[in-house]
């Protein structure tokens, strides 16, 4: 089985463990801050009730539908026999119990996948949130560093500007010296303002995953700690085999092929017949009550419960429920080409990955390299100038 070495940084392109201070705001905190108060996390939560609510919607069409009706009031008016005003009443209701739809099933399944793509949308936002923060928290150490080496190297080369500046005053050397030291200071200006800019847009997005206020005046908190690179050894086939399988993109997009294929269901039951038991009544307290314009007694209203079944088909379909089923239908069939592009990228993206990992640690090994080589030539050249043997020009 093949081995790579990989590491986790930036946008988990390398590693970077974190050795965090006393004061600021640690990659812990953040990470917790972000998980309790970031705004996107919030509404993910909310369209997860929002989901649940949408299921018990889709269920109830399996449940009894059951109604009462309550009709009163006070009739006045004179009549022989009978006082000039009095209160009146009567009871209705009924009772609906679905006994066979073919939209029952795929319904209670679409319900339930509503609430795994909400869970899935959710996962979705927290990895999402989390890695904007810790990115923010990564890039916010990186340019402070940055921004401390430029100025270290701005006051170097500042002091070689002003021993150049008296070696010209003295007539021990010429101008170009003192401008090429001038000209190598400045330009280091720009890229020092560029670290410090980066390094405040990186506390903004730090805020902004918090939660935090944004308002003007406000000050982000900083990150505390420290970066240092370390490599880890990762088997690329076990993680590719993971990923297809944990990845919470790729489960939504499985839930979201079965959400379609549900919903094709859900139409095609328009194909089949429905059957519902059904019962009704009245209730009047009262008798010897006639229908209107009528004086026989057989037609007196009088309680009665009524109870039968209530059988609809759709035997002649005018194009609606087909039409509504293919294009369906063809929905489903777009997702189901999304999934397996999703899967069929997970194995290129990670060996680009690799790739990146390996030039990226190439890389920090010939930083490292050159840079212990620089100070150790620093630090000759300080020796030297100490004993009289250089001038602060080899500093340049």
């Amino acid at each position: 089985m093949k081995s790579i070495r990989l590491a986790f940084a930036l946008g988990g392109a390398s590693f970077l463990s974190i050795l965090s201070g006393a004061q600021g705001v640690t990659l812990e905190k953040l990470l917790q801050t972000t998980l309790d108060k970031n705004p996107a996390i919030a509404q993910a939560k909310a369209r997860l009730e929002e989901a649940a609510g949408e299921r018990l919607i889709l269920r109830s069409i399996m449940w009894p539908d059951a109604k009462v009706l309550v009709p009163g009031g006070v009739q006045g008016g004179h009549r022989a026999g009978e006082s000039t005003t009095k209160v009146f009443g009567f009871a209705r209701g009924s009772f609906i119990q679905p006994l066979f739809n073919a939209a029952v099933p795929p319904s209670r399944r679409r319900g339930d996948v509503d609430l795994l793509i909400a869970e899935q949308q959710l996962n979705i936002t927290v990895v999402e949130q989390l890695h904007a923060a810790r990115l923010a928290f990564y890039t916010e150490l990186y340019n402070r560093e940055l921004q401390s080496i430029r100025e270290d190297q701005r006051q170097r080369l500042e002091q070689t500007v002003a021993s150049q500046k008296d070696r010209y005053e003295a007539g021990l050397t010429d101008r170009s010296a003192l401008t090429s030291a001038t000209v190598q200071a400045r330009e280091l200006d720009s890229q020092i303002e560029s670290a410090h800019r980066a390094s405040v847009a990186a506390q903004l997005k730090m805020a902004e995953a918090m939660g935090d206020d944004l308002a003007p005046g406000a000050s982000p908190a900083r990150a505390e700690g420290e970066l240092q690179f370390a490599p880890m050894i990762v088997d690329l086939n076990a993680e590719t085999v993971a990923a297809l399988k944990g990845r919470a993109d790729l489960k939504l997009a499985r839930l979201l092929v079965r959400a379609a294929n549900e919903d094709e269901r859900i139409i095609e039951a328009g194909y089949y017949p429905a059957i519902a038991a059904t019962v009704s009544g009245e209730y009047i307290p009262v008798s010897g009550i006639h229908r209107q314009d009528s004086t026989r007694r057989t037609e007196d209203i009088s309680s009665e419960i009524r109870a039968g079944a209530v059988y609809t088909w759709r035997v002649v379909d005018n194009g609606k429920v087909a039409g509504a089923a293919s294009k369906q239908r063809a929905a489903r069939e777009m997702n189901e080409l999304t999934c397996r592009k999703l899967e069929a990228n997970v194995g290129r993206e990670l060996l680009r990955i690799h790739n990146d990992l390996e030039r990226i640690e190439d890389q920090q090994k010939s930083l490292a390299a050159a840079s212990e080589a620089a100070e150790q030539s620093a630090h000759v050249v300080e020796q030297n100038l100490a004993g009289g043997i250089a001038s602060q020009r080899c500093h340049l």
